[in-house]
This record gives structure tokens, sequence and C-alpha cells, in this order.
């Protein structure tokens, strides 16, 4: 019943541990937000449980309602209108999620990290145990209706992999789970670790919706310079391989970084080119003398500033126009 309402649920995959999946699920979620789709989050990383950090909500508390637990909120959905990220205006809020060009669509999320007394505290579970929380938080939480679902898992190919494909497909109607986005880095012992990913895909019957090459160069805050420090073009040469979508390469921001560790507002030297796209444009380029107040505001308002949201922007347009056609 908790999934019933759910348009597309999206795993975030990889056979690698230290990736960034759960970098790559918080700016994927971020995307679509700001494309007006209404959006959860599941971490199902029992043991290393760090979506809540990257909203900057640990603190927050999970509620229970008759019939489970309700996510946490990130952010409302919020109409189209002179303040919002693009813009433009929708008219009367019908009720409905706004969509693209409509508005910042809701975004909700559920982790073990709420339920634990501190961060710091370790999952010692065997097998079984994490087998029934996964199935616990796909039948317990209370989503309500949302456009998209992403899970964030952990790496590898092990008991939670496998409780959470068998719960979906006896939970959710044909079609409802969309499929994966396979999460790398350039590197050829990466890649050959999220190879067997792609190949569990394909035995479990998981559409592989595109693959991600992240860490795929280095965003110098210094300097105007994207330095390609671990390689690129791996995770494409793979894709290929594997006949699956590349979505695009995703480099490391140091300023993506503070804005989740410290709450700043990503700004960037003069000259900045990231992916062909002059942060300068988006008025996120400083020459040092201007000030900025870069504490205000939501992480979804400060994370249009970052350098990485084009790009997001760009790999979450391919999967919207593949499942919503």
């Amino acid at each position: 019943m908790s999934l019933e309402n759910i348009e597309h649920i999206v795993l975030v995959l990889s056979g690698k541990g230290g990736v960034g999946k759960s970098s790559i699920t918080t700016q994927l979620a971020l995307a679509l937000s700001l494309q007006g789709r209404s959006v959860g989050v599941l971490d199902i990383d029992l043991t290393g449980p760090w979506i809540p950090r990257f909203f900057g909500i640990e603190d927050a508390k999970v509620k229970q309602a008759p019939g489970g637990w309700v996510p946490v909120s990130v952010h409302d959905a919020q109409p189209a209108g002179p303040s919002s990220d693009n813009g433009q205006d929708n008219g009367q809020d019908n009720g409905q999620a706004p969509r693209s060009g409509n508005g910042l669509g809701s975004l909700r999320c559920m982790s073990l990290g709420f339920l634990l007394g501190n961060r710091g505290d370790a999952v010692v579970w065997r097998g079984p145990k994490k087998t029934a929380m996964v199935r616990q938080f796909l039948s317990d939480v209370q989503w309500g209706a949302l456009d998209y679902l992403l899970i964030d898992t952990p790496p590898g190919t092990s008991d939670e992999h496998i409780s959470l494909v068998e719960t979906l497909l006896k939970q959710t109607s044909p079609g409802q789970v969309a499929g994966a986005v396979v999460v790398t880095t350039p590197q050829a012992i990466s890649i050959a670790d999220v190879k067997k990913e792609l190949n569990f895909c394909k035995k479990t019957g998981v559409t592989v919706l595109g693959v991600v090459e992240n860490m795929a160069g280095f965003v110098c805050p210094s300097c105007a310079e994207c330095t390609n420090v671990f390689s690129k073009g791996g995770g494409e040469v793979m894709a290929a391989e594997f006949s699956v979508p590349f979505l695009g390469s995703v480099p490391i921001d140091p300023m993506f970084v503070m804005l989740i560790e410290e709450g700043k507002r990503p700004v960037y030297p003069k000259g900045t080119v990231v992916n062909g796209k002059n942060m300068e444009e988006n008025g996120t380029a400083t020459d040092g003398n201007q000030e900025h107040n870069r504490d205000e505001g939501r992480l979804v308002e400060k994370y249009t500033s970052c350098s990485l949201r084009p790009i997001f922007d760009g790999i979450v347009r391919q999967l919207v126009t593949r499942l919503e056609r």
C-alpha cells in the first residue's frame, strides 16, 4: 500500500563502494524537484545511512502514523512565481505536484539514520535482520503520491539487493519499477566491480536506465581549471560494452562538499568552466571582492548555484524523457 501511488521507482546501484551513490542520489532528487517532480528518497544502505546528512536533516525525527512511518520532509512543493527558480507562473495551485516549468516539487526521505541514537552508532546486523528492515521500509513508509521514489542502496549484490528486488516485484504493478541508475568512477578497478552490478540487473530483470560516471574530473576552488585527476571515459566505454545508455560524467566539486558539510552556497573563480558551462552565466563566479551571503536559503536554493546542477539537469531530462514519454 505504501508504494501504490508512486509513479516511478528508480534504484541507484553500484558494485563498488565509495563511488558516490548517496551524492548522486541526492543530486538526482534535487534536480527532479527543481524540474517540478515530487520526489521521495529511501536510504537502504543500513550500515552507512548518510542520506539525512546530505540533506541537512540529521536531527529530524520520524513520526508514526496509522499504518506506518511518515517520511521526513526536506522541503515542500512550491508553485511557480516571481521568486521560483525558473521564474515562470503556473496560474492557480490545483493541489497537484508541480511539473517541470511549474515550480518546485516536494522532497521527502526515509533512512535508518533517523532511527539511530547518534550518527556514530554501528549497525551490527546479520543478513535476516537486514532483509527484514528493507522489507519494512518498503511496506511501512507512507509516501503518499509521488512522481519518483529514488532508492539509495549499499554497494554489492548481497542480501539487501536481493530482498529489495524480490519485494518490489511482489508489491508493485508492472512498469512501476522503472529501473536502475548505475554509478561508477573512471578507474579500471571500479569498472570491474560495477560490471558485476550490470550482470546482477540482467539476472534479476531490472532495467538499466543508464550509467553515471562520478569523480570524472576535479573542479579547482582556487582557479578556473577542471582536471581529470582520475582519468575520464571508463564509464562511457563500459556502458557501450553492455549496450546501456551513458547518462553523463560528474566531476568532483569541493564547493558541493562545502554546501553539504557547511551549508554554504557555492561560488567559483571567474572563468570557471565545467562540462562546457561557464559558471559566470549562473551568477556563481566571483573575483573575490564581491560579498555573498552564502548561508541564507534552503539546500535546494543553494544547489542552483552549484557547478554540478546543469550536469544533473541534463541527466534528469534524459531519464524523464524516457520514463514519461
